[in-house]
């Protein structure tokens, strides 16, 4: 691969080497920029850079692109560490049902939420669902998102939930970013399972888990812990069956009641807690004596209208925050994590440097993808977003739902 060597760069984020895999409390308010910066990307990796003051230039036959980097920043790319990139068709008639007064719960227990995407997934072939997903993937590319996760559990059968799970092992060979994969039956309970939980559990965990595993499907398990759908008992028998195949806890918990999903994910050793809508200080002191990253998704809040996770509180606290799309046909469908930059500041009340600092560095551990991406360092993947020309940093959340990243390289 050709050598692009990035000039004149107004400020140069999140570049150095002593980064640490997540920051936390304090940690989040500073972010490094080098003013007037180079940048050297070399076979998809960052070979160097620094002040102008500093640059070489390499061999001249060996410089595929020169980039003038005037007025603009060199970020390093969004990490997206909760999606549901993967669906048959959008929800907006339930959009126009929330406009009339229905709640995400009065609408999943008529038949719509996430019943409605199964139902409408399971329709669905596997090349149908993945050229749909490349292009979503493609436009989330040129929003500045260089790694995400995909969940499962639009499928909610043993055959549509291994469909979804083969179409994500098909674009994780497609993409060059990285891409991981949650399995996610545990979405909620198939009609045909309401009064029969045992039974879809036993599903789940004697029919799904051994093909997944056979196939090499998943790296991660998540459950939908919350009132009217997976209790923490059923969560955590699940998750001990995951374990069992080498996938590893990512959870939904605390979205709208506080149910003891935090402490018992924790105790199972999960990568990360999502959601968090809800939670109290004794949730949050069992965080504080673990490695598990809450991920926090503003997007949702603002579009279902409910309760935005007090993630002020969290950091202030001592926590390790990280913030996400949860890019899903029902309840965020939007991908562009500028915009949950925006949604973070606004109404998190969080500085624009520990919002960036909780899409990158923070949500790649929540990946466990902290040695590769997350930040400007030598020998980590060359993926970073080049913006327009801004007057600061803080430009990019104060000027919502404009589109400031002019060019995305992964």
């Amino acid at each position: 691969m050709a050598t692009t060597v990035i000039l004149n760069i107004k400020g140069l984020v999140q570049a150095g080497e002593s980064f640490s895999a997540s920051v936390s409390g304090s940690e989040m308010k500073k972010l490094p920029v080098i003013e007037n910066a180079f940048l050297i990307l070399k076979d998809g990796k960052i070979r160097d850079f620094g002040p102008m003051e500093k640059y070489t230039a390499p061999p001249e036959e060996k410089i595929g692109e020169i980039i003038d980097a005037t007025g603009k920043y060199v970020l390093p790319t969004f990490v997206d560490a909760h999606t549901h990139t993967i669906f048959a068709r959008p929800r907006e008639e339930e959009f126009v049902d929330r406009i009339n007064g229905l709640t995400y719960e009065e609408i999943a227990l008529k038949g719509g939420g996430i019943l409605n995407s199964a139902r409408r997934l399971q329709e669905k072939t596997e090349d149908e669902l993945f050229e749909d997903a490349k292009k979503r993937i493609e436009q989330m590319i040129s929003y500045g998102t260089g790694a995400l996760e995909i969940k499962s559990g639009y499928g909610l059968t043993v055959e549509a939930e291994l469909k979804m799970l083969r179409v994500i092992k098909r674009l994780k060979e497609f993409f060059a970013i990285p891409i991981k994969a949650t399995f996610l039956g545990a979405h909620a309970f198939p009609k045909e399972f309401k009064e029969n939980h045992e039974g879809y559990i036993s599903q789940i965990i004697d029919e799904m888990l051994p093909k997944i595993a056979e196939e090499n499907l998943a790296d991660y398990i998540d459950v939908f812990c919350e009132r009217n759908y997976f209790s923490v008992e059923e969560m955590e028998r699940i998750l001990l069956a995951g374990q069992q195949y080498g996938l590893k806890p990512k959870v939904h918990v605390n979205q709208f009641s506080i149910l003891g999903g935090i402490e018992k994910a924790v105790e199972l050793g999960a990568v990360s807690v999502d959601h968090l809508e809800e939670i109290d200080d004794y949730d949050i002191e069992v965080l504080k004596k673990s490695d598990c990253i809450p991920t926090l998704l503003p997007s949702c809040s603002h579009f279902i209208s409910i309760p935005y996770a007090n993630a002020r509180k969290m950091i202030d606290e001592g926590l390790p925050v990280a913030l996400a799309s949860d890019f899903n046909p029902g309840t965020t469908p939007n991908s562009n994590m500028s915009v949950v930059w925006s949604l973070a500041c606004i109404k998190m009340r969080l500085t624009p440097e520990e919002a960036f600092n909780a899409m990158t560095i923070n949500a790649a551990a929540a990946l466990e993808l902290s040695k590769e991406i997350g930040t400007i360092s030598r020998g980590k993947r060359g993926s970073v977003m080049i913006t327009k020309p801004v007057p600061s940093l803080a430009y990019i959340p104060y000027s919502f739902g404009d589109q400031l990243i002019e060019r995305v390289i992964v």
